[in-house]
């Protein structure tokens, strides 16, 4: 029984995907709007599909793009897995070459998540900050023509700089 769960939720997921890629392309297709340069274009369609994979790993998804009203810039995503809150960053490529999208991230950008994670706490209600498990990771989407190939690395740096024991102390 479990089994047949489990596949019928994969199922929906897939038809959600593909009735949302659809919506998306009837949006573009009827905007009058200026298009996005491509390489921003490349960047949401890797979180598009880093929400769908989390999801698929039963990460419960809970923001996208979240933008702080103090700080410049956003967090891709967002998501509980378990009693964990992750901050993903998403890094999209277009190919596979000898470096790993993850390796995007540069301490400038661990800096300034950091500093994005720690405004997005404040947000939450104070009984939930006290003990909040939290960690960074990171999805790498590779869109390789018609195939998609995502790789999650959990919990990649820590939340302090000082702190060499992971994202939770």
């Amino acid at each position: 029984m479990a089994y047949k769960l489990g596949r019928w939720a994969g199922l929906l997921l897939k038809a959600e995907r593909g009735t949302l890629l659809q919506l998306q392309g009837f949006a573009r297709r009827t905007s009058r709007k200026r298009s996005l340069p491509a390489h921003l274009q490349t960047g949401i369609r890797g979180e598009f599909e880093a929400l769908f994979y989390l999801r698929r790993l039963g990460y419960t998804v809970v923001e996208r793009r979240w933008r702080s009203p103090e700080l410049n810039g956003d967090i891709d995503l967002i998501a509980w897995e378990g009693d964990t809150l992750a901050i993903v960053e998403v890094k999209t490529r277009t190919a596979r070459d000898m470096t790993p999208a993850s390796l995007a991230v540069t301490e400038a950008k661990r800096s300034m998540l950091r500093k994005m994670a720690a405004s997005y706490r404040r947000t939450l209600p104070e009984e939930f900050r006290t003990d909040l498990l939290m960690r960074f990771d990171i999805v790498s989407v590779y869109l390789l023509g018609v195939r998609v190939e995502c790789e999650l690395l959990r919990d990649v740096f820590p939340r302090r700089v000082s702190d060499s024991r992971g994202g939770n102390a």
